[in-house]
């Protein structure tokens, strides 16, 4: 039933996503990425609302919960779970486990987004768009 709730949540979840993306993609004259970055802080606000105060009050059954947190926010953000486990160990006195979680998840990211950039333009160099 997990799995049911999750993909329920998800589909939701991202169908939002892409609604937000396109509500505010003709505001990015500028080329800034408006509705990731929206996705991503509203992401953050719903998880910690979500972890600080639903999760505690147990209104909910956990299949609903599973839906709700790794299913709906998920699909819309994972820097929100970034986010709140971030100040979930700093809260917790990890300080050097907080920063080394940020470096490495900026930098690998980072590292990450232009290595498969990198192979894509290595890969599909002269066919179409994706090589210019």
């Amino acid at each position: 039933m997990n799995y049911v709730m999750i993909g329920a949540g998800g589909i939701i979840g991202s169908l939002l996503r892409y609604s937000l993306g396109v509500l505010t993609h003709p505001w990015l004259s500028n080329g800034f990425p408006l509705g990731t970055l929206l996705a991503n802080l509203i992401g953050c606000f719903i998880l910690g609302w979500f972890t600080t105060g639903i999760l505690r009050l147990k209104l909910f059954h956990p299949h609903i919960l599973a839906g709700l947190g790794t299913g709906l926010v998920g699909s819309f953000t994972t820097f929100s779970t970034f986010s709140v486990e971030t100040v979930l160990l700093l809260r917790s006195g990890s300080i050097l486990m907080a920063l080394i979680y940020v470096i490495l998840s900026l930098a690998g990211g980072l590292f990450m987004s232009w290595y498969g950039y990198f192979l894509g333009l290595r890969m599909f160099k002269g066919r179409g768009e994706a090589a210019s």
